[in-house]
């Protein structure tokens, strides 16, 4: 079996991790096209090899790098699907992408193999011409759809997509995500070393992209409210609403127990996760987003540490499928501080939470059990 797979999420080498494991679990060729560089909130990324990658990696570049649904591989794809020959084709963009609409145009003049998309969407959008009709022919010529979450298909259905669409979300490593001992302080330290971390305190982690939506300012609100127990509270990561948080902590008198640490990266995550206490998400919707998954979730659960999130979006769909946190009505300061008043409180609850979450995700989310559920689809209609 050849598997062509069209993913600019794989320029980060990490992503290439699921498609080694389902190398390894067929013996199929696969071959990665992903754009060579790609345009980041953190600069200009190139395009490298995951070790564990044995399969062709075909760097395209792109015209609009960073522009998720705009962007273009300068290429018609003609020969490299001649040369490929593949048996199938797996395109990791949403039904209304540019490069999703180009990918398709080439198989139906020259491949005509059985082919695919995925999609995070969970708000139902329209979009002018050409986007609406591509995305018309996109669901017209597909054999199969990923879905990122329930709420994605659900959209997808609403939109008129009516084929095979098997929930397929973000996977973790096992391996990698190994909990650090609460009783090992060299350990914990060493994962976060510009935070001092007594004892006593209670160490809460945010890691994600510093933005509006990510309702982190009604989070150190909650904070606030918070004051009188032993926390500290730790971000994780850079964007554009960072200086605004630093203000806002200085004005509620936090500012002291909050450490901004920067970006870090993903592939560098999991001893910070596995340091923190409890992570938390209290991402909030807006007229054109709302959390699609929360990665970080899974994450963290699989590093044996709990979580708080609130209702947008996905988020309570997985809290509550884990059993791995609390949720918290988005936006809600008050609401958000008495959840973290028990978690800080309980670490006992915090411990109960952390395995029961730990052991849905080590069960559900592995790269292992995901991309046996990716090649049954593969399978189905190849």
């Amino acid at each position: 079996m050849n598997l062509l797979v069209v993913s600019h999420a794989c320029v980060t080498p990490i992503n290439q991790m699921f498609y080694a494991e389902v190398e390894r679990q067929t013996g199929w060729d696969v071959t990665l096209v992903s754009p060579s560089t790609w345009e980041t909130a953190y600069g200009e990324q190139t395009i490298q090899r995951w070790p564990a990658f044995d399969g062709g990696l075909h760097p395209v570049p792109v015209w609009l790098s960073g522009n998720v649904p705009l962007h273009l591989y300068r290429t018609t794809f003609f020969s490299l699907l001649r040369d490929v020959n593949p048996d199938a084709i797996y395109v990791h963009h949403e039904p209304y992408a540019a490069a999703t609409g180009q990918i398709y145009l080439a198989n139906r003049l020259t491949a005509r193999c059985p082919i695919g998309f995925f999609t995070w969407q969970n708000i139902r959008k329209t979009y002018p011409p050409p986007f609406g009709k591509m995305q018309e022919m996109v669901f017209r010529e597909s054999d199969f759809a990923v879905s990122g979450s329930e709420s994605a298909r659900d959209v997808l259905r609403k939109k008129g997509y009516a084929g095979p669409a098997p929930i397929i979300p973000a996977a973790v490593d096992p391996d990698r995500f190994e909990p650090v001992s609460g009783e090992d302080a060299d350990e914990r330290d060493g994962a976060l070393p510009a935070v001092e971390l007594p004892d006593a305190q209670v160490v809460i982690g945010f890691v994600g992209r510093i933005v509006q939506e990510k309702g982190l300012g009604t989070c150190l609100e909650a904070l606030a409210h918070c004051r009188d127990l032993p926390w500290r509270f730790v971000l994780i990561g850079d964007g554009a609403h960072t200086d605004d948080l630093r203000r806002l902590a200085t004005r509620l008198g936090i500012d002291g127990r909050v450490t901004f640490l920067g970006y870090v990266d993903h592939a560098d995550i999991p001893p910070y996760l596995a340091s923190l206490d409890l992570v938390v998400l209290p991402s909030e919707t807006q007229p054109d987003w709302k959390e699609q998954f929360g990665r970080i979730i899974v994450e963290a659960l699989a590093a044996d540490t709990p979580v708080l999130g609130s209702d947008s979006g996905e988020i309570p769909r997985l809290i509550d499928r884990t059993g791995g946190g609390l949720i918290f009505a988005e936006g809600d300061a008050r609401a958000c501080a008495q959840r973290l008043r028990r978690l800080v409180r309980e670490e006992s609850l915090r411990n109960r939470l952390a395995a029961r979450g730990r052991r849905y995700v080590l069960n559900t989310h592995t790269h292992e059990a995901l991309a046996d559920r990716f090649v049954e689809t593969i399978r189905a209609h190849c």
